[in-house]
């Protein structure tokens, strides 16, 4: 039997009807609208060219990548430059599988250590180098220009105050639903504590 499938219209965001035998049965969704897809469009430009400008900025004057820079931000804010690897990303926002890449480029360099944590051998503990160190101290002031410029001076200051109520929202959005799905999935599907990223260790 066909079934009738509301889809997005690629061109106007409204919705259009076709028949598709291979489509079971399921609710219709909440498609966008024309000035809330014009809106979204935006929005995903935006969290897809904003990183890229201001990782090519660090690329360029420091050899670092986005989240290369963020490696080092991050210990170098914690106690002794140390934090947990679990913690750190957290912090970076990365599955522990790509932060070991990541911190991986960085001992080759010097920039950054692992060792086990003293307080629980399960644990190992990333360290900041005063290598590492010196050089975000260097990478700093250039990537805190271009952040002024493409975001923080291209706003007005009541933009620049919404734009960080928004940006809370949205995140809050999302660790919500992120959080009801770690609720959601079998026991068996979750990772251990030790291996999980979002463990607060």
């Amino acid at each position: 039997m066909k079934l009738q499938v509301t889809v997005p219209d690629a061109q106007n965001g409204l919705a259009r009807t076709c028949s598709d035998p291979r489509v079971g049965d399921m609710s219709e969704p909440r498609w966008l609208s024309e000035s809330e897809l014009r809106v979204w469009r935006a929005f995903t430009l935006l969290i897809a060219r904003l990183p890229t400008a201001l990782g090519s900025q660090l690329q360029r004057d420091s050899g670092l990548s986005f989240v290369e820079y963020y490696v080092l931000a991050g210990l170098a804010d914690a106690p002794q430059r140390t934090m947990r690897m679990s913690q750190l990303a957290v912090f970076t926002y990365s599955e522990l599988s790509r932060l070991s890449h990541v911190m991986t480029r960085l001992e080759r360099r010097g920039l950054v250590r692992r060792e086990p944590d003293p307080e629980d051998g399960r644990c190992t503990n990333a360290i900041l180098t005063d290598e590492g160190y010196e050089l975000l101290v260097s990478a700093a002031p250039g990537h805190v220009t271009t952040a002024r410029e493409l975001v923080v001076d291209a706003l007005d200051p009541d933009q620049l105050q919404e734009l960080g109520r928004i940006s809370e929202r949205i995140v809050a959005s999302i660790d919500a639903r992120l959080e009801r799905e770690e609720r959601e999935r079998p026991a068996r599907c979750r990772p251990a504590a030790a291996d999980s990223p979002m463990r607060a260790e």
